[in-house]
């Protein structure tokens, strides 16, 4: 390192200006620290900041408290969901990793945090969908020619919610403690708390498991019931026209109504809009979240497309939607798109050609040979979604709302995509350098 060029100067893209960086004999170069064949490092390389900076720079404006700087925000995204950590312990591990802080941007070893974990809440919130997708397509672009197949294999699962397993008389539950504490904010005296009254009846229901005791647990649970409806027209009474607590006893009033009626229940007090799918799972009969389509190339297995959808949608309705983004972030329209028997409907979607299985009883012995390869090679996106939730955060969603199962569900095939191409980074140093890798070698599939 030459130590008499003590000035570094580089470009902060999203304002437009030189930034001027003074040498300092008290701070270490990041340079000095890492390893310059590190996956970070080789990643850091990959990735075109420039280009996401430019299309995030349109959710900031030009006046009011200066932002934190974008790089920094979409890399400690990255490593969330490529190392499956939480906000929290992402900010501390990216105190102590200098390589984290490598491929964040930073010239120094930092000793400070870069931010709080409250500021990637308050930056996926601004940056939407919209903006994590500009992060997708980048993993999308990483892999270059290896995204543009012309075939591509599809698939939906189910992204499951942080919420626990609903039961009514959990939801009542739930609800008479919201309505005591809107009493209490609201500064409303209700003509009974029903507090010793719940205690004996919520231990009624849950330990009432014997033969004897089922009378006395379908009684103590109407009992609930009935309270949790008159607690809530109290209320409902005695509020003003104008409280901001208003739409919550709106929302514990569907709550009833929708459980009565057994249609289109709510499941969730703090997460209304989770469906309830049943996939036919042996060892899971119900799941509580989204449903998400993912496609992937036929031969390279880069995840081209993501679409999350809050309703409780048919396979082959999904698949639309699936091209639409497909195309968006490739600018390719496939010709053909694998599925398997749940996306039966329509043959053919614009252009693109949907195969699914069937007897084969049409076709030559040619085409039931290319039709049995075509479709098992359709069961590699199978290990994908299991990827996907086991080593990247879509096991089970912690972001709140509609908008953070679309961002959870995007950032983990985005993740998917970088190791990707971490992996083909590291194998073609591996041969660079002459260390031969053979198929008996225990590293030969993890690069392959």
């Amino acid at each position: 390192m030459n130590l008499f060029k003590n000035l570094a100067i580089s470009v902060d893209m999203k304002n437009n200006k030189s930034v001027i960086h003074q040498f300092s004999l008290d701070r270490t170069f990041l340079e000095v620290l890492v390893n310059p064949n590190n996956k970070w490092c080789l990643l850091a390389k990959e990735i075109n900041w420039s280009r996401i900076e430019k299309r995030l720079d349109l959710v900031y404006s030009n006046t009011g408290r200066p932002s934190t700087n974008t790089r920094l925000m979409c890399s400690l995204l990255i490593i969330k969901q490529l190392e499956n950590l939480s906000d929290a312990r992402v900010i501390e591990r990216w105190i102590e990793n200098p390589y984290y802080q490598y491929f964040s941007g930073y010239e120094y070893f930092s000793h400070k945090q870069p931010c709080t974990p409250s500021s990637l809440t308050h930056f996926r919130n601004r940056i939407g969908e919209k903006g994590v997708l500009t992060i997708f397509q980048e993993s999308v672009e990483v892999n270059g020619e290896d995204a543009k197949e012309k075939e591509i294999i599809a698939d939906t699962t189910i992204q499951e919610k942080n919420i626990t397993f609903p039961t009514d008389t959990k939801l009542h539950l739930k609800i008479i403690n919201n309505c005591r504490s809107i009493a209490n904010a609201e500064h409303v005296e209700l003509r009974q708390s029903y507090t010793r009254t719940i205690h004996e009846l919520a231990n009624t229901a849950r330990f009432g498991k014997g033969i004897k005791q089922k009378k006395k647990k379908k009684k103590a649970m109407k009992k609930i019931r009935n309270i949790t409806k008159r607690l809530i027209r109290e209320l409902f009474r005695k509020l003003s026209s104008d409280s901001k607590y208003l739409t919550d006893l709106e929302l514990y009033q569907t709550v009833i109504n929708k459980q009565e009626e057994g249609k289109n229940k709510i499941y969730s007090i703090h997460e209304p809009e989770v469906k309830c799918y049943s996939k036919g799972k042996l060892h899971k009969k119900y799941e509580y979240g989204s449903k998400v389509s993912i496609a992937i190339t036929k031969t390279t297995n880069v995840i081209v497309s993501v679409v999350n959808f809050t309703k409780g949608i048919h396979d082959s309705k999904t698949i639309p939607a699936t091209l639409a983004i497909h195309h968006q972030m490739t600018g390719i329209i496939p010709k053909k798109l694998f599925y398997d028997r749940g996306g039966r409907g329509a043959k053919r979607v614009g252009e693109t050609e949907i195969c699914i299985p069937d007897n084969g009883k049409a076709k030559t012995d040619y085409g039931r040979r290319k039709a049995k390869y075509d479709f098992r090679r359709r069961s590699a996106i199978e290990p994908i979604i299991g990827h996907l939730k086991q080593d990247y955060r879509m096991l089970r969603n912690y972001l709140k709302g509609i908008q953070g199962d679309a961002i959870n569900s995007i950032m983990a095939a985005a993740a998917f995509n970088f190791k990707r191409r971490i992996n083909i980074i590291l194998f073609l140093y591996l041969f660079i350098f002459g260390i031969i890798i053979t198929k008996n070698d225990k590293n030969y599939r993890k690069f392959a």
